[in-house]
C-alpha cells in the first residue's frame, strides 16, 4: 500500500480530518505533503471540499495546505462533470497565496486526468485573462503525464503560445504615451509570476511536441521583447530540450545572444 492510500484509510478514520490535515501538512517547511494532499482530494465531497477552504482561509502556511486540499478537491469534482465548480477555480487563480493558485493547477491536472479534452475546453479561455489565471491555465497543462497523445501535447504549445502573445503585445497595446504604464504592470508580483511560468512552460510543451512546438520558438525567437526573449533562453536552459535536439538548442541561444 502507498502512501496515498495509507492517508486516505487515515482519513477516513480521523476524528477530526481538519486537525489531521494541519498537523501533516509538512509546514511550515520547505515542502507541503503532496501525498497527504492528493488522498484528500480523493477523500471528500463538495460539502467537504467547501468547509476546507473556509476553514483555510487564513495566512498561516497550514490555512493554506486546508484550503489547497479543497480547491484540489474541486477539480476532482469538476473531472467527475461538475462543472458547476470551474467559476471558483477562476476565483482562487488569484488568490493573494501562492499555495492556492498552484492548487487550481493541480486541481485542473486532475481533470486532465479524466479527459484532456475536457481540461482544454475548460482552460482555453483563460488565455486572455490577468497574468495569475494565465499562469494557472499554462501550469496546468505543463504537465509531461497528460501530454503522451499528440493532440492534448499539440493543444498544450497553442495554449502557451497564445499566452505568450499576450505578454509580447502588452506594450504594443499600450501605445507609446502609456509605455510607462505597460512597464510599470510588467514589474509587478502578478506578471512576475506568469514570465516564471512561461520560463518552464515551453521546455515542457515542446519536448511533448517538436513537431508543433520548435516552429513555435523559433518563431518567437524573431521578437524583441525582452520578456519574451528572456522567457525563451530560461526555457533552453533546460536539459529536456537539450535530450530531443542539442543543436537545435545551441543554434537558438545563438541567435537569441
Amino acid at each position: 500500500m502507498g502512501r496515498r492510500e495509507e492517508y486516505r484509510e487515515e482519513l477516513s478514520s480521523a476524528s477530526d480530518v481538519i486537525a489531521f490535515l494541519r498537523a501533516h501538512s509538512g509546514l511550515p517547511g520547505p515542502r507541503g505533503n503532496l501525498e497527504l494532499l492528493e488522498a484528500a482530494a480523493d477523500f471528500g465531497d463538495d460539502r467537504t471540499f467547501h468547509d476546507w477552504i473556509i476553514a483555510g482561509s487564513g495566512s498561516d502556511p497550514t490555512d493554506e495546505f486546508v484550503a489547497m486540499c479543497g480547491v484540489v478537491g474541486l477539480g476532482q469534482l469538476i473531472g467527475d462533470g461538475r462543472e458547476e465548480f470551474v467559476g471558483e477555480l477562476h476565483s482562487y487563480a488569484s488568490d493573494p497565496r501562492w499555495r492556492v493558485r498552484e492548487a487550481v493547477a493541480m486541481a485542473f491536472q486532475r481533470v486532465g486526468d479524466r479527459s484532456t479534452d475536457a481540461l482544454f475546453r475548460l482552460v482555453r479561455p483563460w488565455a486572455g485573462d490577468r497574468p495569475y489565471v494565465q499562469r494557472a491555465a499554462i501550469a496546468a497543462v505543463s504537465e509531461p503525464r497528460l501530454l503522451k497523445m499528440h493532440q492534448a501535447a499539440s493543444q498544450a504549445v497553442e495554449l502557451v503560445d497564445a499566452v505568450t502573445a499576450t505578454v509580447a503585445a502588452t506594450v504594443a497595446a499600450a501605445g507609446a504615451s502609456d509605455a510607462g504604464g505597460a512597464v510599470a504592470d510588467r514589474r509587478s508580483d502578478e506578471f512576475r509570476t506568469l514570465r516564471q511560468a512561461l520560463g518552464y512552460c515551453w521546455s515542457v510543451v515542446v519536448a511533448a511536441d517538436p513537431a508543433d512546438g520548435r516552429p513555435a520558438m523559433e518563431r518567437w525567437a524573431r521578437s524583441g521583447d525582452p520578456d519574451v526573449r528572456w522567457i525563451l533562453k530560461e526555457n533552453l536552459k533546460k536539459a529536456r530540450l537539450a535530450r530531443i535536439d542539442s543543436e537545435w538548442v545551441a543554434r537558438l541561444r545563438s541567435e537569441l545572444g
